[in-house]
């Protein structure tokens, strides 16, 4: 019987200006066996000098960064390795400053003090192709959405088949389209829903598609103002 193909690591570069924050960081990733730390900076800048050496696939990054802040890095670096994943880490009074990353292509945020599993999920969730919503943080973002705009009345939540008015998501869509509102997961989405991993991806790439979005809380931002999402359920 031949043995299953070995998984290739996800390469992963850590941007921390604390040092003492950056040794625990590295000490905790270092440890998974799911990453290859390639590299590590103190500085924006000096991360995008590091990309060109290491070529990480993921980027963990901290918001707050002296000089070149955490969501210029995040321009620059989509702008100039596109296929590199952004996974910012941040704290709770920066939902503006996130908000402002994920327009800039990040893949997701982190809160800081986050578990080293949570971590690491999170690192192959987005390079998986998924993003990643803290449900904690999640609900303070949402907030910023809950007034829809003055020409546009926000129709009631639509349970079974949607109104012409609204994008014609099919229920199982619906379903996902909620589930990340509530912070799952790409995998724990599938868990709930007994689907695969890949399934999950697919139906969110249908999902942006349909909202005209281009990622999970763009999707879940346009859900509340469609009427999809009771952000207070």
């Amino acid at each position: 019987m031949s043995q299953p193909e070995k998984q290739e690591r996800v390469r992963v570069l850590v941007v921390e200006d604390q040092p003492q924050i950056l040794k625990s960081q590295l000490r905790l990733l270092t440890a998974a066996p799911e990453l290859e730390v390639v590299g590590s900076a103190l500085s924006g800048e000096a991360a995008l000098e590091s990309i060109e050496k290491t070529r990480p696939q993921v980027l963990l990054c901290d918001l707050g960064l002296p000089g070149m802040s955490g969501i210029e890095v995040t321009r620059q670096v989509k702008a100039r390795w596109p296929t590199i994943e952004i996974l910012i880490f941040t704290i709770f009074d920066e939902e503006e400053k996130v908000m402002d990353a994920i327009k800039a292509g990040a893949s997701g945020y982190l809160l800081k003090g986050a578990t080293a599993a949570r971590i690491v999920e999170a690192i192959c969730e987005v390079h998986g192709g998924g993003s990643v919503i803290q449900p904690n943080l999640a609900r303070r973002l949402l907030t910023h959405f809950r007034v829809p705009d003055e020409e546009t009345p926000m129709p009631q939540p639509v349970p079974g088949p949607l109104l012409d008015n609204l994008p014609r998501l099919t229920p199982r869509e619906v379903e996902i389209l909620r589930l990340i509102a509530k912070g799952l997961s790409n995998s724990e989405a599938a868990g709930v829903l007994q689907l695969s991993r890949a399934t999950v991806r697919t139906h969110l790439e249908h999902i942006y598609e349909k909202l005209e979005v281009t990622n999970r809380v763009e999707a879940v931002t346009e859900g509340i103002r469609k009427g999809l999402i009771d952000v207070d359920s």
